[in-house]
Formats: structure tokens, sequence, C-alpha cells
């Protein structure tokens, strides 16, 4: 659905809706800071709150959406941006004494959301396959934090093995009593070109990313309605609103979370404490491109390239706690251009067709080559 827009962000301060008196008073008036209505606990409880948190960016950012509860959300703030967001209403702790069942949390996105939510003090179900890397993560976690041994729950979970999951999900509920929020994390990316790749592969991309997470969510789902409330959320990517060359079975995927998640939200109108949120990172400083699908099942990637030009994993899960704690319905986590594409492809699809024909025949080039497939159009930072 294609809301309106709203108004890009002056070179000047910023610009608040009416229910801007809901932010607490350390981000009332802050330049990069917009919010765009809150959701109360009395009439208007069926509408999401609605945060744009923004840098001084060149171009300008604009949020999208219908009404108070905007339904495009861009969240690429600065770290001074980030800081403001350290107390209040609007930060990561109210996610403390929530029960939190992350899957892939064995590495990259999700072991880092294991660290920063141990920190803030949730109750911890971590899964993902290999049980010995879960209990290193839990290890730190514990290390880092004030949780015990009964606050962080190790349980291996295979997306694919769709007939365990109402049984993993059992395991949890009889741990902790309850799921407040599932963070769908689990998934693989891809680094192959179409006409090289095996159709097994796309097949499996499937299987994991979205009929594994959708499965997942379903048993979890039906705990959250019986209780009433909940949120999941589900790390989708960039590539789930444009299309990239070697990557085309991992955006296919993308593409099928973001339509399910969207029309879900919509059967879950009776619902209004009950939020689906979609995290859309660019790319990210982790292990996902060490562990990509190739051109055929058995092989690996042979070269990942160096990955130093891209988001801090800390950064990307920081603001998607941020997000989470906010019940954003969408979230773009994301440094330029590839912001700035998303922006594009949502907006002017023409122009997007046409850049990407140029970015993607040098994404092929450096791929090739054996560098990083971002690399040529992303500045390194200093």
């Amino acid at each position: 659905m294609r809301g309106a827009r709203g108004r890009g962000a002056s070179s000047g301060g910023v610009e608040c809706a009416k229910t801007s008196s809901a932010l607490p008073p350390s981000l009332r008036g802050k330049a990069g800071v917009r919010a765009g209505g809150s959701r109360s606990r009395s009439r208007s409880r069926s509408r999401s709150r609605s945060l744009t948190l923004a840098a001084r960016l060149r171009p300008t950012w604009r949020s999208r959406g219908r009404g108070p509860g905007g339904n495009k959300i861009l969240n690429n703030c600065s770290e001074a941006a980030q800081d403001r967001l350290g107390t209040g209403k609007l930060s990561e702790n109210e996610l403390r004494g929530k029960v939190v069942w992350v899957t892939g949390a064995s590495s990259g996105i999700g072991e880092e959301l294991a660290y920063q939510l141990s920190k803030i003090g949730a109750l911890l179900a971590i899964s993902a396959r290999r049980e010995d890397e879960l209990e290193r993560v839990k290890k730190k976690c514990l290390e880092i934090s004030s949780l015990s041994e009964k606050d962080i729950l190790v349980l291996r979970l295979d997306l694919t093995d769709r007939s365990s999951h109402e049984a993993a999900t059992n395991s949890v509920l009889k741990h902790f009593g309850k799921i407040d929020v599932l963070v769908n994390n689990g998934g693989r990316s891809q680094r192959s070109l179409f006409v090289d790749t095996n159709l097994d592969v796309y097949s499996a991309i499937i299987e994991l990313n979205y009929l594994g997470t959708i499965s997942l969510t379903k048993y979890v789902l039906n705990h959250m309605i019986q209780r009433k409330k909940g949120k999941i959320v589900t790390v989708s990517s960039v590539m789930g609103i444009m299309g990239a060359p070697l990557a085309s079975g991992y955006c296919a995927s993308k593409h099928a979370l973001q339509g399910f998640f969207n029309s879900l939200r919509t059967e879950l109108t009776d619902y209004p404490e009950i939020s689906i949120i979609n995290i859309c990172p660019g790319p990210v400083q982790s292990k996902i491109i060490q562990n990509v699908f190739t051109e055929n099942l058995a092989k690996s990637i042979e070269n990942s390239g160096d990955q130093s030009h891209k988001m801090p994993t800390d950064r990307c899960v920081r603001l998607t706690l941020v997000s989470t704690a906010n019940d954003l319905k969408e979230a773009w986590i994301s440094d330029h251009p590839y912001l700035a594409v998303c922006y594009l492809w949502q907006y002017a699809p023409t122009w997007a067709w046409w850049l990407m024909n140029r970015m993607g025949k040098r994404r092929i080039q450096n791929f090739k080559s054996g560098v990083d497939a971002d690399a040529s159009y992303s500045r390194k930072k200093k």
C-alpha cells in the first residue's frame, strides 16, 4: 500500500505531530527526531506508535504513511541521536523483564541481539542449529549482565524442521510461562547468479527464510492471541524492498516475508496489542556472507571480502530494539547509498531500475574479482 508522503525534515529544527507531548522531555524539540503519533491505552489502541529517527542526512529523509500510524519508517540515526534515545519512553529499556525468543542467535545480528537484550534485563530464549555456539553466547550473556542461568534458555532449533516447531514453542512456554517477543532472525543470504544456480538452492532458501519463519510464527502467534498481546519482530532486509543481482532467491524470500507479515497484520486488527514489526537492515558487519547459499548446496563461498565498510552490528541491533520498543510497523536501518535506493524503489521505480542496472553490473564485477559485492559504492568510514 502506498501511503501519503510526509513532509521532509527541514534543515533547521524538527517537525512534530500533534502528539509530540507524548515524547519525554529529553526528546521534545530535538533536531533529528520526529514523532508521528502514539498508541494510547484508551481510544486509539489500534494505532501503532510511530517514530522516525534521522540524522541531518543529504539527501533529506522523508517518512511515509497514512495518518498518525506511519506505515513506512526510516530508521537511520547518528550516534548523537542514539544517545538521546538512551532514556525515556522510547528507549529499548522498555524490553526489560520481557521474555524474548531470538532465532538465529548463534552469530551475527542474532548473537548481538542476545548480548544487548541481556544487558537490558530481558529474559532470553536463544535458538539456532549449533547448540555449542548457543552455549558460548549464553556464557557471554551471563558475564555481561545480571541475568542468572534460569533467565536464559538455550534451545536448539532447525527452522527447516517444521515438525519440531510446536514442541520448541511449548518448551519456551514451559520454561518462562509466556513469550512476549518473538524475533524471527534465522536465515541465510545468497551470492550466485540465477543462470549458474541449481533450483534446489532456491527451494532451500524459501524453506529456511520463508516457510520456516512463518511456521514458527504460527505456533507463537496462537499463544499471543490467547494472551491478546505480544510482538512479532521479523528481520527482513532492504532486499525485501528492492531487487539486486547475486541474490535473486534471497530477495524473493524477503519479499515473501514482507508480503506475508503485512497481510498478517491486517488479520489481527481485533488484537491491537499484538504488533507485527518488520526490520529491514542494509549491509551489516556480520557473518551472513560467510554462510551464504551459492550456486549449489554443497559449495560455500570462497572469499567473503572486506566487510568493514558496512554498518556495525551493534548499531543495527540498537536501532532494531528501539524500533521494537516503539512498535514500529517497519524500520529501514541502513547507511547511504542503500537507504537512498530504497526510497527510489518506493517513489521512483523507473529511476531505481536504471540505477540498479548500473550498480548491479559493478556488483557482479566485484563478486567475480573476489571483493565484497557492495564495496565499490560504499565509502569506508574513518
